[in-house]
């Protein structure tokens, strides 16, 4: 799909929007306990946020598998962003995959703890990177 710089800017906002909204939702949902529902609103944060960087840039966003990919080859191989972050996006997808569907698992407190804080740190890159290229 191709898209005008003002559809480009909306989705991009529309995509922060999302990721702000759903990492909001994280404290909700860990001060109930309910840790395996924090952990599907981090890896969303994190996986919208990243949406509004691929969208910025004119990649194509179409799967999470996909947006996976394209984030790691674009931002993550070339040194825009350290591999942390890719090996983070990675994890939450992971935790946020066992939470949502594997019966036997829940996520921990120490899980949501532990992620919190860099997943905050990587949507406020994205964050920045949008900024310093604003088209």
């Amino acid at each position: 799909m191709s898209l005008n710089d003002i559809e480009r800017h909306t989705l991009v906002q529309l995509e922060l929007d999302k990721a702000h909204e759903a990492f909001e939702d994280i404290e909700v949902l860990a001060s109930a306990g309910r840790w395996s529902g924090a952990a599907n609103r981090m890896y969303y944060a994190v996986f919208h946020a990243v949406n509004a960087l691929l969208i910025h840039d004119s990649h194509p966003v179409n799967t999470h598998r996909g947006s996976h990919a394209i984030f790691s080859m674009y931002y993550i191989k070339t040194g825009v962003l350290p591999a942390e972050c890719g090996r983070l996006y990675n994890n939450l997808q992971t935790l946020r995959e066992e939470s949502d569907y594997n019966c036997v698992f829940n996520a921990t407190e120490a899980d949501i703890k532990e992620g919190i804080e860099p997943a905050r740190k990587l949507i406020s890159s994205i964050e920045s990177l949008i900024n310093e290229h604003k088209q």
